[in-house]
Formats: C-alpha cells, structure tokens, sequence
C-alpha cells in the first residue's frame, strides 16, 4: 500500500535466485490442466499492487518475474461475485498476491527470521498460496484509485496485522470488517494474524503447484 511502513526488509534489493523445485512436490505440466484463471482478465476493478514482483515486500528482494495474480476458477468467481458487491458500495479490491509457485513458498521461508515463521507458510505442508486458493488483497476506493485505510500496511509482521487488533482508527478497523464480511460471505476464510490474507473454503481439494508465472 503505497505511504504505508512495512517492517525493515531482510535480505538484499538484487532480485533472488530461483530454489530448485522441491521433489515431493507434484504439479501439472506447465499450461496443462491448472484451471487457474487471471483475475484482471474477469474486471477492470480488480487492480494490482504484486509486491512480491518488486523489492518492496518483507525480503527485500524480487520473488516474482511478472506482476500477476491468478486463482483457481472457483475460487477466482467466487471473488469475482465479492467485488460485485463490493462496487455497488463504491469499492474495488487491490491484489498483493494469489497463486504462488511452491519454489517462492520454500525461498520465503528460508529468509525469515526463525521468531517470524508463523506469518509464513511452511514449506513441509505447502501455502494454499500454492494450491491457487489463497489471496491478500485490500478495499481501494473506485472514485479516487487510493486503497483505503487498514490498521497496518500489508506483509507487516506485527499484532496490528491481526484482526483482533483494536487500537487503530475507527475508520481503518470499519475497513478491515468490510473486507472481511463481504469476504467471508463468499466463501472465503479470514487468517487471525493477517488483516489481508484469505483462504477459499474448497481450498483442500486441490494440489500444490510449482509453475512459473512465464508459463501461464
């Protein structure tokens, strides 16, 4: 979100090298039978913020080769029917990530401080990130383009991330209730320790991924 602090970023500006693919690991050939769908390709309204395609993100480093967000086709209408809602009240939804290869998952993992895990997903069980079922995401205002006020900025790894936080603007905290009721109502699940992350209800039924961004 732009004029909001993140945390200091670990790690270098350079972009990261690529983690080989994990071997337990399986996935699809790359273009065959993903099922997973680009969101600005279903309304203009989604807008896009991939902080994990520029050194502004937790590592400080460039973990995506494009600026892109997908998710699975179910889950991507399901937040499709959200943002229909959503811009009947003014409001369109700002991406800052959805499907990510599982090479990103395990690299993220290795450059976190030991005592900020629990704000990542361990690489043993994979992200739903990687199943194409996870997004973070914010409420933009559509007259203006701005996204609106959270109680903290996106990736902060703190207690003001999380959704019982309260001591924050009247208004921020409104905004995160927006988000997660609309949310919520079309069937995807909050995660207490980030304000902007959310888990589509069906996510179990589908595998892990590792393809790369280049062949979607």
């Amino acid at each position: 979100m732009g004029g909001l602090a993140l945390l200091p970023l670990w790690g270098c500006s350079p972009p990261a090298p690529q983690p080989r693919r994990s071997t337990p690991v399986a996935g699809p050939a790359p273009g065959a039978g993903h099922d997973l769908v680009e969101l600005i390709t279903l309304d203009p309204a989604f807008k896009l913020d991939i902080r994990y395609a520029t050194p502004n993100n937790f590592t400080g480093r460039i973990l995506y080769p494009q600026a892109r967000a997908f998710l699975r086709k179910e889950a991507a209408q399901a937040l499709l029917t959200a943002l229909t809602e959503l811009k009947a009240a003014g409001y369109g939804l700002l991406i800052y990530d959805g499907y990510r290869p599982f090479r990103i998952t395990k690299l993220m993992w290795d450059v976190t401080p030991r005592a900020k895990r629990n704000y990542v997903a361990n690489p043993k069980d994979g992200s739903r990130h990687n199943r194409g079922c996870a997004v973070d995401l914010t409420l933009y205002d559509l007259k203006t383009g701005q996204p609106l006020l959270m109680p903290s900025g996106y990736d902060e790894f703190s207690p003001r991330a999380h959704h019982d936080f309260m001591d924050a603007p009247t208004e921020a905290i409104a905004h995160r209730t927006l988000l997660r009721d609309t949310m919520q109502a079309h069937g995807f699940y909050a995660m207490g320790n980030e304000w902007w992350h959310y888990d589509f209800k069906d996510w179990k039924q589908y595998p892990l991924l590792d393809v790369g961004f280049e062949d979607l």
